[in-house]
């Protein structure tokens, strides 16, 4: 739009507001440029130090999905997104976050994940004992490995065991593939895992 100079009432009315406007300030600065801008970039896996005493924490985004509306006035879409976050260090946890971007959806996710963080029993770099779980139609069956062996499993739980510090595991999944089915069926095996000091403590008797 071309401004009239030698009309100053013209300039009165279409110059934008200080900080902002309607749709120069969103641009320029405001909420809905920061939504499209803010977390362009942003990796997958990134270490998070909330401060004081709280341990530094890793996140990894295991699934992205995105869901369209059809509107009057054509699509919307939406992302949700899986994640998995850890200290590498025993204590691990799940989160899904829904958002219209896809980096609103992982901070909701790192946040519903730190919620439901669990304390994992290690031996060494592996777990105590096998163990099988499973959620909905998903099977995930965890092994101890001697040390060296590594993280053998898929992509889906090779990303709860990283998070939860173990180092070296055999696991094996059985029925669906669904990525949300899998992550929780590996917590289940987790939460199910018990320490020879845990074991000691229910039966009341000391193991030889």
């Amino acid at each position: 739009m071309t401004l009239n100079n030698d009309n100053p009432e013209v300039k009165k009315v279409d110059a934008p507001a200080p900080g902002g406007g309607d749709r120069g300030g969103d641009r320029g600065g405001g909420s809905r440029g920061f939504d499209r801008r803010g977390g362009g970039g942003r990796d997958r896996r990134r270490d998070r130090d909330d401060g004081g005493d709280e341990p530094q924490f890793q996140e990894i985004v295991v699934k992205v999905n995105r869901c369209a509306k059809v509107m009057k006035g054509g699509r919307r879409f939406s992302f949700s997104a899986l994640v998995v976050v850890g200290n590498r260090d025993g204590k691990v946890g799940f989160g899904f976050g829904k958002a219209r971007a896809v980096p609103n959806a992982v901070e909701k996710g790192v946040k519903d994940a730190k919620k439901s963080l669990i304390n994992v029993p290690r031996v060494g770099t592996t777990i105590p004992h096998q163990v099988q779980a499973a959620f909905e139609a998903s099977s995930v069956r965890l092994i101890p490995a001697a040390p060296g062996t590594g993280i053998v499993a898929g992509g889906t739980v090779r990303a709860v065991m990283e998070l939860a510090g173990v180092k070296d595991v055999l696991t094996k999944s059985v029925g669906q593939t669904n990525a949300i089915n899998l992550v929780k069926a590996a917590f289940k095996g987790l939460e199910a895992l018990r320490s020879r000091t845990q074991i000691e403590a229910l039966r009341g008797v000391t193991l030889g």
